[in-house]
């Protein structure tokens, strides 16, 4: 499996990852041959990059934290719940409960696997697949850091609905019509939550430095369910674009969050975050400082930035593979991740 660009995609070549749709369904399969159409109607609908079954690199996987039935089920919810908000409806704070807590089993029997957001958005689907992600990662950095199963759903729950005020908000928002405040007095009224659920929506756009929206709170004034969801929301909206900023790679990504320890986002959190996420996931193609180029195929928990790089030579008109394992290989350096 190969994660290319989708201006490289041609006719004929097979879809290597399953793309959901806005409601949890199937979009495209994993396996199925893509044609012109299914190209250009994935364009149309936002999508930018895509994984492709390669015969050369087949056996490379992605461990994921979620199983694609959790992610369909999450999806839909999801969109169940924007939809009832929308209509001026009471969402369902019962199935939302479920849908974390089928989250938090997975997140704990797959606690050791690194983090690489592989899943593929849409114009439709994003600002779902974003809340499934904050909260999954949101949950292994509470994990780390010892929280307990209580204060682990009062986490997810809070990270899972922490963009709930935007929902048919506008997108020019101050003061108390800020989304962080819309979403506190949206689920301060759910008796069913705890009301530290609620403050991870109201404080997740605050910096430790005390420059955030919507208080300007402070340090310790942050709650760590907040100051977590913040670290991870930064993350998610750097790997696939927000506000109208392009995407950019996990490691690039990693740089910028480094940058703002201390000031917008918490060290601590921050220490715990990188040792959950993959710097170079599997299937993306890098070239290395011996000038050879090749595909990420496995990962070093411990040492993110040190994976394992198939290359591929040509000998006596064979292709030869060779992998190159850069945390034995400690002179070789990736030196830039290909499109």
């Amino acid at each position: 499996m190969k994660f290319v660009d989708i201006e490289s995609v041609e006719p004929g070549q097979i879809l290597g990852r399953t793309i959901f749709s806005s409601n949890g369904t199937v979009l495209l399969s994993a396996g199925v041959q893509l044609t012109v159409y299914m190209i250009s109607t994935l364009k149309r609908l936002g999508v930018t990059v895509v994984y492709l079954d390669d015969p050369q690199f087949r056996d490379i996987t992605q461990e994921e934290v979620l199983s694609e039935e959790t992610k369909r089920v999450v999806v839909a919810q999801m969109s169940e719940t924007f939809e009832a908000l929308r209509s001026g409806k009471e969402f369902s704070t019962k199935a939302i409960s479920q849908t974390v807590d089928s989250m938090l089993d997975e997140v704990l029997r797959n606690q050791t696997v690194l983090v690489q957001l592989g899943d593929i958005r849409t114009a439709d689907n994003a600002r779902f697949l974003h809340a499934m992600n904050v909260c999954m990662m949101a949950s292994l950095i509470g994990l780390n850091m010892g929280l307990n199963m209580i204060q682990l759903k009062e986490l997810a729950i809070g990270a899972l609905l922490h963009d709930i005020g935007k929902v048919g908000a506008p997108e020019v928002q101050e003061g108390r019509t800020h989304h962080a405040w819309r979403g506190f007095e949206l689920l301060k009224m759910k008796r069913e939550y705890s009301l530290l659920t609620a403050h991870v929506a109201f404080q997740h756009h605050e910096f430790v430095n005390g420059e955030g929206q919507p208080r300007k709170l402070s340090g310790d004034e942050i709650h760590l369910y907040a100051k977590i969801t913040a670290v991870v929301n930064k993350y998610d909206n750097l790997i696939f674009g927000s506000n109208g900023e392009p995407p950019v790679q996990p490691h690039v990504a990693c740089e910028v969050l480094n940058a703002m320890s201390g000031t917008e986002l918490d060290h601590e959190v921050l220490v715990q975050f990188m040792k959950i996420v993959s710097v170079y996931p599997n299937g993306v193609s890098v070239r290395l400082s011996n000038k050879q180029t090749g595909v990420v195929v496995k990962q070093h928990r411990g040492l993110p930035s040190r994976p394992v790089v198939r290359v591929i030579n040509k000998e006596d008109n064979d292709a030869v593979a060779k992998e190159i394992d850069l945390a034995l290989q400690t002179t070789i350096f990736i030196d830039e991740v290909l499109k």
